[in-house]
């Protein structure tokens, strides 16, 4: 899992590239959660277009950093969702929750 990150004021856009799943869940989290330490973040944009694959770890993931932005009153938006990780978001109920753009 690569990971490039640009913050535009309070935006964080976060591009998310390779497999996101047990083997690189940990790792992506711990880097996720050293970028979001930065408390002028108030909103993270996950690029997913460079994802190919993602499974329930990498939910857990993505679903962490709801809860870390949505207690200090940010929010999450993903963009760039592939079929298999949409359906999973679908599947879910993620999109309930978290924006999609």
């Amino acid at each position: 899992m690569e990971l490039h990150a640009q913050k535009r004021g309070p935006r964080l856009t976060v591009r998310l590239s390779g497999e996101l799943d047990h083997h690189s869940a940990e790792q992506t989290r711990i880097m996720l959660d050293t970028l979001l330490r930065d408390v002028t973040v108030s909103e993270l944009l996950l690029d997913l277009s460079g994802m190919s694959f993602m499974d329930s770890a990498g939910l857990g993931v993505i679903l962490g950093r709801f809860r870390k932005l949505s207690m200090r009153g940010g929010r999450l938006i993903v963009k760039g969702v592939n079929p298999s990780v949409d359906r999973i978001f679908q599947m879910s109920g993620l999109y309930a929750i978290v924006e999609r753009q």
